[in-house]
Parts: structure tokens; sequence; C-alpha cells
């Protein structure tokens, strides 16, 4: 027998999340079901949709746009640490280890989950550096297949500036091999960026 038309919905609406199977969605379906607190959390996604936005100038999700990093002038606004997605920043901020700006990708290249250039902000890092000059661009991307390719594709669009490009540079080997940038400690991440190493464009400045 079907399920319900409502209850239907709403598994496939959870099977949409990421790595979420059929499976998995009724579990979720029939706890928010039974679980008083269904309308706190459909209030909560309600509240975040309204009152979340994307920050004009650094892709990030936040309260206000700019946001609260972008709007601080004691920030380094020349340095500009690229990052996959927002919980990155979330980590590094959490971790107290870096005092510049940011850049999210919101997401990584990945062509056979169908991920591919025009679902990334690259353009808009080379748009944003290209305006506002930067004298350095740190690549932060995940160490795994993907992180590496998505640093490719943005160390290929700041060549495209020429004498405008910043300089590159990439998060040291001390980060994990096939780890994630969300869950490594504060020591990693300070340690990573203390020792990251410059990436030579094949067009540099002057």
């Amino acid at each position: 027998m079907a399920y319900p038309e409502p209850l239907e919905r709403l598994v496939q609406a959870f099977e949409r999340f990421p790595g979420v199977g059929r499976r998995t969605a009724e579990r979720l379906a029939f706890h928010v079901l039974r679980d008083e607190e269904a309308r706190e959390l459909a209030n909560a996604i309600q509240h975040a949709l309204a009152h979340t936005k994307t920050c004009s100038v650094c892709c990030n999700v936040a309260e206000t746009d700019p946001c609260a990093v972008c709007s601080d002038e004691q920030r380094d606004a020349r340095t500009i640490c690229v990052v996959e997605r927002p919980r990155d920043v979330e980590a590094l901020e959490r971790a107290s280890v870096f005092r510049g700006r940011y850049h999210v990708l919101m997401g990584a290249f990945n062509p056979a989950e169908g991920t591919d250039p025009r679902h990334l902000t690259v353009d808009r890092l080379r748009a944003r550096v290209a305006s506002h000059g930067a004298d350095e661009v740190i690549l932060a991307t995940d160490p795994d297949a993907e992180g590496e390719a998505t640093a490719q594709l943005v160390l290929e669009a700041l060549e495209t500036l020429g004498n405008q490009a910043p300089r590159v540079s990439r998060l040291a080997r001390g980060v994990p091999s096939g780890s994630a940038i969300e869950y490594l400690h504060r020591g990693v991440l300070e340690d990573a960026l203390a020792g990251r190493r410059e990436v030579k464009l094949r067009t540099r400045p002057g």
C-alpha cells in the first residue's frame, strides 16, 4: 500500500538531501510525524530561509550583506582565503587562526556528481580580485581529489588576470590527505596556514 500523498511528499523531500536514500528518508519522515518537536523544526527552517542571505562580497551565508567578516575593518582585506563551503569558514573562525577575508566557492569541482565550474563562484572571485585587488589568495580547498581539481580551477582563473594576478599559496601538506577542512583540529589548521606554500602562476605580475 502506498503512503498517503502528504507523507510521500515528505519522504521525497528528505530524499533530496545529500547522502539520504529512500530508507533513511522514510525513517526521518516517520520521526518527524511522531515527534512533537516537528513544529519547532519547521519553524527553524522557515526562520533560516527568511533570515539568511548570500554575502555579495565573499558568497558566504550570513544574516547581513555584506557579512560580518567582510564588514570588519580589522580584517586584512588584501588576503583572501578560498574555501569550498560555509562550514569551512566556520571551522577556521572557530580555530581563530586567520585574520584575513574569505571567498566561498559553494562546492567542489566534481563533474562525476554534476558539479562543474558554472556551479561554483570562481568567476566572482576572479572579478573580485580584478576589481579590488589582493596581495595573496590562499587556496584552502580540501586535500582530496576534488579539492585539488577545484584549486587548479581557481588557479587557472587567476592566471587570466595577467599582471593583476595576486600571489597564490596552498595550505601546507600538514593537512592529512583525504581529510576535510571542517573536521581539522585548531593546531592542524594553524600549522597549515603558517606553512602554506606559494603556487606559481604561469603569468606573474610585472
